[in-house]
């Protein structure tokens, strides 16, 4: 941590200059002595960063941001701010602490927030931002979190709540979605993890697979499928060595100005009746964290909607409901024959269809752009239709 770069004068550079181009900075002289451009660089380059991921940090002066690297797995403000609504207590201990920004946010429910980090460089400068930011209750420690827990554990000096966001880069395989793969692997040391925690919440990939979660996670007590402007960012699991009874599931898209809820237990989801119809006026598309849940023909009984195939996860009605997703009004459906479409300008969307996007525009000459809509889809009679639709 070249600390050259903390002096008055650099920062009022970096902050000046917010919006400059990193390579041309990177390319020319540095106007300090003791600061190199790469490293104006990289301090730029991660303001950039976090314009959008965590705002309150932004243009903060005195914050030092590490290489890109250690920026990529780091939490969303949004997201930061939904966990820590779900935890709470006296002691938590981030075992995985990374560039901070869950810790941060965390730590605003505990009286006493301990933070691990086995890079010591980054530890170094995480602690700094820390200083910078205000956050008073939070101890930084450089080293392995994993056996600070088992020394804690092994005292009888349990915390309320362990965070851990493992590394999803591996050594030899690169970026990982299987949780074994993680480093470090919580699976394999769950047993005495949650010996010595009262609960422990665990962030993984959105690409991971929720029953195969569930299988090398017992016992969960939530799930948390956390998308932002419907993109799915992270699952969240509540481990809970007390828990006993059925696992809640909860789908949830954070936008600017409300938040979509959706929860529900394995057996609301299995216990939900199947129903299926044909295009009717109609068409919804369940948000990215619903859809990642599995839970379709739940979300047809809740809101009263029928699926158009049961592989074939978009919903229809007669009558318009509000609805957590993209709603369409139908205009016409077409059954499909290639090449004899007469569909020259629209979105194209292929759900459970044997062709792709990329086919479908060229068998059918469909240029992208406007505002029609096209779905092309197995309907409930196993027939492959084009729905051709306007948002609503």
């Amino acid at each position: 941590m070249n600390k050259e770069i903390l002096k008055t004068g650099v920062q009022d550079f970096i902050i000046e200059n917010l919006n400059a181009d990193i390579v041309s900075v990177s390319l020319k002289k540095s106007p300090f002595q003791g600061v190199r451009s790469s490293e104006l660089a990289q301090q730029l380059k991660g303001h950039q960063k976090i314009r959008e991921k965590v705002p309150d940090w932004y243009a903060k002066k005195g914050l030092f941001f590490p290489p890109s690297l250690n920026l990529e797995q780091a939490s969303s403000q949004a997201t930061a701010r939904y966990k820590s609504k779900l935890v709470g207590g006296k002691i938590l201990m981030d075992i995985t602490g990374g560039f901070g920004v869950d810790s941060y946010f965390l730590s605003q429910q505990f009286e006493h927030t301990d933070y691990y980090e086995l890079n010591p460089e980054l530890a170094e400068i995480v602690e700094h931002n820390f200083r910078i930011l205000g956050a008073e209750n939070i101890k930084v420690h450089p080293g392995d979190g994993m056996e600070a827990l088992r020394e804690k554990g092994d005292k009888g000096k349990k915390p309320d709540w362990v965070y851990a966001d493992p590394s999803r880069r591996h050594q030899r395989k690169g970026k990982v979605i299987r949780l074994e793969d993680y480093q470090p692997d919580i699976p394999s040391n769950l047993p005495w993890i949650l010996n010595a925690c009262r609960n422990l919440l665990l962030k993984t990939s959105p690409m991971l697979d929720v029953e195969a979660g569930l299988q090398a996670l017992t016992p969960v007590r939530e799930i948390h499928i956390v998308a932002v402007q419907n993109e799915v960012r992270e699952l969240l699991w509540w481990i809970d060595p007390a828990w006993s009874g059925e696992t809640r599931i909860i789908a949830v898209d954070l936008q600017q100005d409300a938040r979509h809820t959706f929860a529900f237990t394995q057996a609301e989801a299995m216990a939900a009746p199947r129903e299926y119809s044909q295009p009717l006026e109609y068409l919804y598309e369940p948000n990215a964290a619903m859809l990642k849940s599995g839970a379709f023909d739940l979300i047809g009984q809740r809101y009263g909607l029928k699926k158009l195939h049961r592989n074939t996860h978009l919903f229809t009605s007669n009558e318009l409901i509000a609805f957590p997703g993209r709603r369409f009004s139908i205009l016409e459906v077409l059954p499909y024959k290639p090449g004899r479409l007469d569909l020259r300008q629209g979105h194209v969307s292929a759900r459970n269809f044997p062709e792709s996007v990329d086919l479908i525009r060229k068998r059918n000459r469909i240029r992208p752009g406007g505002s029609d809509y096209f779905f092309f889809v197995r309907s409930a009679d196993e027939g492959l239709k084009v729905l051709k639709t306007k948002k609503v």
